[in-house]
C-alpha cells in the first residue's frame, strides 16, 4: 500500500484570547478541533469553509508555522511536529505557501530576481553562479519573461504577481503547495489564468496541493478531493464530483445552494442557514452546527457526530444524514447556455494565448503579442440619452 505524501491525525490548535492577573488563560479561541486526513502526491485537496471556520490555520499548522496544541502532522511518513529546528529548513523545501495576497505577500523594496534568488540562496538550491538561469527559468515556468526581473512588484498587475508568487514558491522545487485562497484578491477575468496555471504546474511538476478557498465554483474547477470545514471540524469529505453531485450534510447543502447560476432562468432551492456562526470562544456542545440546523433534534445539542466513511469514501459528520431526503447538488441545467459555451469558447483560443490563459506579461510589455479579442457588436437601438 503507497503510503501518503501528507497525513494529518487528530489536530487541534487553541489561541489564549485572554489572561488573568497571574497569566492564566481565561479564554480559549478554539480555531482547529481535531482534524484528520490524508493526502495523495499529485493530489488536490480543497479545504473549504466560511471565513473563521479554521482552513487557514490548517494550513499553517500543516507547514509548521504554528505549533499545534495537540495532533501528528507525517509527512512521508515523518511526524514533522517532531522534527528538531534545525530540521524544520529542510522540511520547508519540500513544502511551500502561496499567499492569499499578492500586493502584501511580496517585499516592495525587492526586485522580482531577488525575490526569485532569495529561496535559492536560503536553501543552496543552486550555485551562486546560476542562480540568474535559474530565475529566469522559473519566469518563464509561470509565463512571465525573463527581462522582467530587475521590476518591482509595483510595475506588475495583480494577476502577474500571483504568477511571482508561484514561482518563489517553485524555487525550491518543493512537494507540497498549500494555496491559501491565491485567486480571491484577484479580478475574475483573471483568476482562470491563474488556476489554469497551477493545473499546468501539477500536470508537469507532479506537484500535490492544499487549496484553502470559501468559493466553490472555483474549488470545483481544481478540486480532486474536497473537505468542508464548520467551526474547526471536518463536516464532510468527498471526491470533488461525488460531493457536488450529491451532498450530505445539512451545511455542505447550504454553501452548494449559494453557488450562483450560470443560467438566471434555471433557479436552483436556496438552504439558507438561520443565526450566525457561534463564537469560536465558546462553540456549542455536540454537533457545531445544532444552532442554525434545520434538521435539529436532541442527540445533536449533546454528541459530537463522528466523521463516518462509506464505501465510496464518502465521509459525513451527521447524526441524521442517511435520514434526509436526497440532494441533486450542482444539477445538469445549471452548466453555461450554448450562448455563453461559444463566448468561452472564442475568448480561450484567442491568438497569443500561450499554454495556461492569456499570456498577460507578453501582452502588457509588446502590443503585438495582445490578443486580438473578437469584435463585439452592441445594439443601442430603443436606448436613451441622459
Amino acid at each position: 500500500m503507497t503510503v501518503p505524501l501528507l497525513e494529518v491525525d487528530g489536530l487541534v490548535k487553541h489561541f489564549v484570547a485572554r489572561r488573568s492577573l497571574f497569566g492564566a488563560p481565561t479564554a480559549t479561541v478554539k480555531a482547529v478541533d481535531g482534524v484528520s486526513f490524508s493526502l495523495a502526491a499529485g493530489e488536490t485537496l480543497a479545504l473549504v469553509g466560511e471565513s473563521g471556520c479554521g482552513k487557514s490555520t490548517v494550513g499553517r499548522l500543516v507547514l509548521r508555522l504554528l505549533e499545534p496544541t495537540a495532533g501528528r502532522v507525517r509527512f512521508e511518513g515523518r511526524d514533522i511536529v517532531a522534527l528538531p529546528e534545525r530540521e524544520v529548513r529542510a522540511f520547508r523545501r519540500s513544502a511551500q505557501l502561496v499567499f492569499q495576497d499578492p500586493y502584501a505577500s511580496l517585499n516592495p523594496r525587492m526586485t522580482v530576481g531577488d525575490i526569485l534568488a532569495e529561496p535559492l540562496k536560503l536553501h543552496d538550491v543552486v550555485p551562486a553562479a546560476q542562480r540568474r538561469a535559474r530565475v529566469a527559468e522559473l519566469l518563464r515556468v509561470v509565463g512571465l519573461e525573463p527581462r522582467h526581473a530587475p521590476r518591482y512588484p509595483h510595475e506588475f498587475s495583480g494577476g502577474q504577481r500571483q504568477r511571482i508568487a508561484v514561482a518563489r514558491a517553485l524555487a525550491v522545487a518543493p512537494k507540497l503547495i498549500v494555496c491559501d485562497e491565491p485567486v480571491s484578491a484577484l479580478d475574475v477575468s483573471i483568476r482562470s489564468q491563474v488556476l489554469n496555471l497551477l493545473k499546468d504546474l501539477q500536470r508537469r511538476l507532479g506537484l500535490t496541493y492544499i487549496f484553502i478557498s470559501h468559493d466553490l465554483a472555483v474549488v470545483k474547477h481544481i478540486a480532486d478531493r474536497v473537505a468542508v470545514m464548520y467551526l474547526g471540524r471536518i463536516v464532510e469529505t468527498a471526491r470533488a464530483e461525488r460531493l457536488f453531485a450529491a451532498p450530505r450534510h445539512p451545511y455542505t447543502r447550504a454553501l452548494i445552494s449559494a453557488i450562483p447560476v450560470p443560467r438566471p432562468q434555471h433557479g436552483r432551492a436556496r438552504h439558507i442557514l438561520k443565526g450566525d456562526v457561534p463564537s469560536a470562544l465558546a462553540p456549542p456542545a455536540g454537533c457545531h452546527l445544532h444552532t442554525r440546523c434545520p434538521h435539529v433534534i436532541d442527540v445533536c445539542r449533546t454528541v459530537r457526530p463522528d466523521l463516518v466513511t462509506d464505501t465510496g469514501d464518502h465521509a459525513t459528520a451527521c447524526h441524521r444524514w442517511t435520514e434526509l431526503p436526497p440532494e441533486p447538488g450542482l444539477a445538469s441545467n445549471d452548466a453555461p447556455s450554448p450562448a455563453l459555451e461559444r463566448l468561452i469558447a472564442a475568448f480561450r483560443d484567442v491568438p497569443g494565448a500561450r499554454g495556461v490563459g492569456i499570456n498577460a506579461a507578453s501582452s502588457a510589455a509588446n502590443p503585438k503579442f495582445a490578443p486580438q479579442l473578437p469584435r463585439v457588436r452592441l445594439r443601442t437601438s430603443g436606448l436613451k440619452r441622459h
